[in-house]
């Protein structure tokens, strides 16, 4: 009993930060209580905290589960909704605006499939709860590939969850919406390089990759949910010295939130990645790699097997999704670091860390199956960069247009106001219509409704600057556009007064968005941060504005094409 009550003691703090209560009584029981929502929201932390992906998508064949914890969260999510859904959801996948990460695909299906099973126990949300929500287009067509009648109330609810997790805040902004992490990130970096002596700054892939992983990696902490890290005591040992200069870097940097060694270790591998990448190698056989412990690790996991077998030429990271669906002609050999629903001669499950059993396994594979079954045309048609002269040309083709695209439409507005209290409801129509474009002054109200309702999600103003960056995708817009405005007085950008800026940098762009245009709007935002473009937006002509963007877009384009001198 004292266990018991010890246990549920702990448990009762979880459950109120998730919005529930414990209910204890002596000859009645324990119970949890709270909205619909709260209880959903719960199974699905549960699910993400103890369930892998190898519970979530079965082996090869369906095997009986022995664990009856893991039994009991299945039956609990779903476990036939989840893989209905996840088939349902990949045949969708062209109906969306954006491309979801791998972990936010899972967590989308996972809350989807708790969703749909407590509907079908009858667990429904409260009526009129969401009587505001509109069904998205996207629900619908779920619906119908599910054959699913769902009750209105619930749809809306859905319509809302996918909503939230399918198209994050319409931004523009993919991996830089937040321009905080995009701070912190920097600094963490600067504080390594400052204690390693070495240049990593221009390692965007480093930089990518800490921005993808700190952001949900802190939020699972901050909601509650226990990081693991199985490869912890190896990493510790292997990079002993670079472990502790990055739990420095956290401590300093993120000093609000405690950071446990779990997840310093996944962060230390991101840097880990990085400093392998400074040796070159070859590559030669073509190989796909699925590693679901984190963008870091598979990073690190792809220089050690590239250190250790330069025979193999990796030519990208996929999801496990992504990776049952490839045709086979498009690769020799899948490295996963998990389970993957695929007959055992199609790929080898290896450790992120590659320990030198593993790289011998790896070796012996290659040797008495892989090598079998390569095509030397087809192998030789690859360079070591895993991209082809003419892919090249075709790339720096598509991101030149839409640079050139983009800063062709660039202009500076600098804008007299009529006096010195003007707020951004009452300006934003005004800057819209210097843009000349006849679809946005048909929609202008409903564009000014998108940009106001993101300004009220949290202030934009960059830190420690008179800068403020609006941005929106829309359904009303169909071209991405760039302006800068100047005020000659602040303008006012919250309800309180305190938030004002002198100039205001604008970037849209519609629902429906290349990949490419992107990414490079969402590089020009992160050289928000950089002190000489500040100076040039705050004093520079339009000229001197593009001659600075096009300059560093020109040297990111290089650097991700991997563009070498002959």
């Amino acid at each position: 009993m004292p266990t018991i009550s010890h246990d549920l003691d702990e448990l009762e703090a979880t459950m109120q930060r998730q919005g529930l209560t414990l209910v204890r009584r002596r000859g009645y029981g324990v119970e949890i209580i709270g909205s619909e929502e709260a209880k959903r929201h719960s199974i699905s932390l549960l699910a993400l905290n103890h369930l892998d992906d190898s519970d979530l998508f079965g082996q090869f064949q369906d095997q009986a589960v022995t664990h009856p914890i893991t039994a009991q969260l299945l039956d609990m999510i779903g476990k036939e909704n989840f893989k209905k859904l996840e088939q349902a959801l990949w045949e969708l996948n062209d109906d969306w605006p954006n491309t979801l990460s791998e972990s936010d695909y899972t967590r989308m299906l996972i809350k989807l499939s708790v969703a749909l099973t407590r509907i079908g126990n009858h667990c429904l949300v409260a009526a009129n709860t969401y009587e505001h929500s509109k069904v998205i287009p996207l629900l619908q067509s779920l619906m119908d590939a599910l054959d699913l009648q769902l009750p209105l109330e619930e749809q809306r609810y859905l319509s809302q969850l996918l909503d939230n997790e399918a198209f994050p805040e319409s931004s523009l902004l993919i991996h830089h919406e937040d321009m905080p992490t995009l701070e912190g990130v920097k600094q963490l970096i600067q504080y390594v390089e400052k204690h390693l002596n070495l240049s990593l700054t221009e390692d965007h892939s480093l930089e990518e990759g800490l921005i993808q992983h700190i952001k949900p990696a802190f939020q699972r902490i901050l909601d509650g949910i226990a990081i693991r890290n199985p490869m912890l005591v190896q990493i510790k040992k292997d990079y002993s010295s670079l472990f502790s200069i990055v739990r420095g870097g956290v401590q300093e940097v993120y000093a609000h939130i405690k950071v446990p060694d779990e997840e310093i270790g996944y962060i230390a591998m991101h840097f880990g990645a990085s400093l392998e990448r400074l040796k070159p190698f070859p590559r030669k056989i073509r190989a796909v790699l699925v590693c679901t412990s984190g963008i870091g690790s598979s990073k690190l996991l792809a220089v050690k097997i590239a250190k250790e077998l330069p025979q193999i030429e990796l030519i990208g990271h996929y999801s496990w999704y992504e990776a049952t669906r490839l045709p086979a002609s498009r690769y020799d050999l899948i490295i996963s670091t998990v389970d993957l629903p695929l007959k055992p001669d199609r790929y080898i499950k290896l450790s992120p860390m590659l320990s030198p059993e593993e790289t011998n396994k790896l070796r012996a594979y290659i040797e008495g199956t892989t090598l079998k079954k390569v095509n030397p045309a087809i192998a030789a048609e690859a360079e070591a960069s895993g991209q082809s002269p003419m892919d090249r040309l075709l790339l720096l083709q598509l991101y030149s247009g839409v640079v050139l695209r983009l800063l062709d439409g660039f202009h500076v507005h600098d804008l007299a106001m009529q006096h010195s209290l003007v707020d951004l409801a009452q300006q934003l129509p005004r800057m819209l219509s210097l843009f000349d474009k006849p679809y946005i002054d048909r929609h202008n109200d409903k564009i000014t409704e998108q940009l106001l309702a993101r300004e009220r999600q949290g202030s934009l103003v960059i830190p420690d600057t008179e800068l403020a960056l609006l941005h929106t995708r829309s359904e009303w817009i169909e071209e991405p556009l760039l302006a800068l405005y100047r005020f000659d007085n602040p303008l006012i950008l919250s309800e309180d007064g305190e938030m004002k800026a002198k100039q205001a940098l604008m970037m849209l762009g519609p629902i429906k968005l290349d990949p490419y245009s992107l990414e490079l709007l969402s590089e020009i935002s992160a050289m928000l941060l950089l002190p000489e473009l500040l100076t040039v937006l705050a004093h520079g002509h339009t000229a001197s504005i593009k001659l600075f963007i096009s300059k560093k877009l020109e040297a990111y384009i290089k650097t991700k094409l991997d563009w070498r001198e002959s």
